[in-house]
């Protein structure tokens, strides 16, 4: 396909969502749940999931040809239980209370009219993705209840699975009497696609990339409409001077191990000190038998070599920064709770943190101090997920300020706008 046709397809395109975004405004609660329902009845089908396998089969091969990691690959794989998860979600963003129209606040003027501050779809939200196919399904049913039509453009590795599911949606919509375009899926992998796409601002209301930090920032760049993004996933867990063991090692150990590939799981482990010669061995070691390499500094490594030498290297300034994505964490030894704080803010990426500690008055201080969308006590980062919080699937997690942070469900899909109603009034 040349340059000028890729423009005219995603102009369409965009032109088509923010049709089906006016049209959408007319359609009641119970007809977008009708379309989320059979999302999920078309997802469980039994001849559906073989369809989908065989396309994530395409895709996974594609990835191991391009030498994508193991984790990169075990977040391209679609599997039964994870087709079944996202079936779950749709169902739950079903039953979740409709946030369009939903009355914020209500004032009278002096002069005898009203002014109500009400919920309203943003409009036009294009997704830009990578990898995680569970995203196109994730993606739709949460705009789609919030009343704004979708652009999804994922990634090359993940084609096939993207168009597999974009086409259990079509059906969805087709069944149930929604607008087509509501959601639709740019079905090419031309680049110059997404360079159209973040030029269209007179179409698109708002953009989420959700990818590998290159992809955010390219994103974030070069879009001529609002981003809402985090660019990486340096978490920390911090372990405290007075401590459950047990809780420290199966926190840590859940943060880092259970799925390593994904933006909340731990990419630092901050130590006390007093630790050294009791908790953080035992840690260390659980870590060390499920496969972590560790990357520690200097008392860190004095503590591992006298109790029997457990595998490590040596971390570097950067290693604290880096979002891993992988069976690696960062060991850093400090002498204070306000050190742990300060080092988190620093190395941190602003997503999810926690402190592991029997005292509720550091728990309180790390929880308030530490500037990150989600802050844990005795708690594992992995819970930071839209479906955990109960928001049904999520769109993304937001490391912004303005607008929405952490987890982003359906009320972070609006926005607002005033209705007046009065007798004639005039100024």
């Amino acid at each position: 396909m040349s340059e000028m046709d890729v423009d005219k397809q995603i102009r369409q395109i965009a032109e088509q969502a923010l049709a089906a975004s006016r049209q959408l405004a007319a359609y009641s609660t119970g007809q977008k749940n009708a379309a989320l329902v059979r999302i999920a009845e078309l997802l469980e089908a039994p001849q559906t999931q073989p369809l989908l396998m065989g396309a994530n089969a395409k895709d996974l091969e594609t990835g191991q040809s391009l030498g994508l990691s193991d984790a990169m690959l075990d977040r391209l794989r679609l599997t039964p239980e994870r087709i079944q998860g996202m079936a779950e979600g749709a169902r739950q963003v079903a039953a979740l209370p409709d946030p369009v129209g939903k009355i914020l606040e209500t004032r009278k003027h002096q002069k005898g009219f009203s002014i109500e501050k009400v919920r309203v779809p943003i409009g036009v939200i294009g997704i830009i993705y990578e990898s995680r196919p569970n995203v196109t399904i994730d993606c739709a049913v949460l705009c789609l209840k919030s009343g704004n039509a979708t652009i999804l453009r994922g990634g090359r590795e993940a084609f096939h699975s993207n168009m597999a599911l974009a086409q259990v949606i079509e059906k969805a919509f087709s069944e149930t009497g929604l607008p087509l375009h509501a959601v639709q899926l740019i079905p090419t992998v031309d680049r110059n696609a997404l360079n159209v796409l973040l030029k269209a601002d007179d179409c698109i209301h708002c953009l989420i990339p959700r990818g590998g930090e290159g992809l955010i920032r390219f994103v974030a760049e070069n879009a001529r409409m609002p981003v809402i993004k985090h660019y990486k996933g340096v978490c920390n867990v911090y372990l405290d001077t007075e401590i459950d063991q047990k809780t420290a090692v199966s926190v840590t150990v859940n943060a880092k191990c259970q799925r390593p590939s994904v933006c909340n799981a731990a990419e630092n482990l901050i130590v006390h000190q007093d630790l050294l010669q009791s908790v953080f061995p035992e840690v260390a070691k659980v870590l060390k038998n499920n496969g972590v390499e560790l990357r520690v500094d200097e008392r860190a490594a004095e503590a591992l070599k006298s109790f029997g030498g457990n595998r490590y290297t040596m971390a570097t300034e950067e290693d604290y920064h880096t979002e891993y994505v992988d069976k690696i964490l960062s060991v850093k030894t400090v002498d204070s709770l306000d050190e742990a704080i300060q080092f988190v803010n620093t190395y941190g990426s602003g997503h999810s943190d926690a402190i592991i500690t029997t005292n509720e008055a550091a728990a309180a201080k790390f929880q308030n101090e530490v500037d990150s969308a989600t802050v844990y006590w005795n708690v594992s980062t992995r819970f930071t997920d839209g479906f955990e919080f109960g928001l049904g699937a999520e769109i993304g997690i937001s490391t912004d300020r303005l607008h929405a942070r952490g987890p982003m469900g359906l009320n972070e899909l609006t926005t607002y706008k005033y209705l007046i109603k009065g007798h004639g009034e005039i100024k």
